[in-house]
C-alpha cells in the first residue's frame, strides 16, 4: 500500500478497489482518484519502448478524428491567435498541429519526445492533455505545474476514460494497460477544480475542460 494518495496526499482513507494478476488498484476516498502502487509501475524505458510503438500523425485522418473530441469544443473557447501547450504531445504531435492550422500558437512538451522544461515557465491561454492523465505517476505535481503556465480565463482541456463502478471495473479495457496508473472520476475532477481554482466542465463522457478563475472571481466569491 502507498503512503499516500498521489492527488491529494490523504493517508487515511485508502482501500483497495481490485486486483488482478499483474498489479493492484487502490481509492482514495478523499478525491475518488483509483491509482496504481509505484511499486507496480513501468520502469521509464519499458514505458518509453510501449510508446515508440504508436503510430500516431498529423496525417493519419481517424487520428485527427479522435483529437477533434476535445479540439472543436476547445477552438469555440478561444480568441484569435491564442497561445498554447500541448503537454504530453507524443511521438507524433498533432493535436498542436491542428491549433496551428487553425492561427493559434503551440509548444508541446513531453517528458521522453520533447523535454524542454522552459516551455513550462511561459503563460498560456490554452493547454491540452490528450490520453495523458492517465500516465501520469503524481497527477498533483503536474496539476501543479500546469496551473501555474494558465492566464486568468485560460483553458485547460483533458482527455482520459472516467473509470466505472466497481463491479465493471475488473473488465474495463482500460486498465489493462500497463502505463496507466491513475483513473478519475468525476468526483476527482471536481476536487481538482477546488483545489487548484478552476471551474470544470464535462463536455462528454472522456473530455473534461478546466477553466483558470480570475482573480476578480476569486475576490468576488
Amino acid at each position: 500500500m502507498e503512503n499516500s494518495c498521489p492527488l491529494c496526499l490523504e493517508k487515511r482513507v485508502l482501500e483497495k478497489f481490485d486486483s488482478d494478476n499483474s498489479r493492484e488498484y487502490w481509492l482514495c476516498g478523499n478525491c475518488s482518484l483509483v491509482y496504481v502502487p509505484q511499486k507496480f509501475h513501468l520502469s521509464s524505458g519499458d514505458e518509453k519502448f510501449r510508446y515508440d510503438a504508436h503510430q500516431n500523425s498529423p496525417h493519419d485522418p481517424q487520428y485527427r478524428r479522435f483529437l477533434s473530441q476535445l479540439f472543436l469544443p476547445m477552438q469555440e473557447l478561444l480568441a484569435p491567435n491564442s497561445r498554447g501547450l500541448d503537454f504530453g504531445s507524443g511521438p507524433g504531435p498533432t493535436l498542436s498541429v491542428m491549433f496551428i492550422e487553425q492561427g493559434h500558437h503551440v509548444d508541446c512538451y513531453d517528458k521522453f519526445y520533447a523535454r524542454d522544461e522552459s516551455v513550462l515557465s511561459n503563460q498560456y491561454d490554452f493547454i491540452t492533455s490528450t490520453e495523458v492523465f492517465e500516465h501520469l505517476e503524481n497527477p498533483r505535481q503536474v496539476m501543479e505545474k500546469l496551473t501555474r503556465c494558465l492566464r486568468p480565463g485560460a483553458y485547460l482541456g483533458i482527455m482520459t476514460n472516467l473509470y466505472p463502478e466497481r463491479g465493471e471495473f475488473s473488465n474495463w479495457y482500460y486498465k489493462n494497460d500497463p502505463t496507466h496508473v491513475c483513473f478519475y472520476s468525476t468526483k476527482t475532477f471536481e476536487y481538482m477544480a477546488s483545489t487548484f481554482d478552476l471551474e470544470v466542465k464535462f463536455v462528454r463522457e472522456n473530455v473534461i475542460i478546466f477553466c483558470k478563475t480570475s482573480l476578480q472571481k476569486r475576490l468576488a466569491d
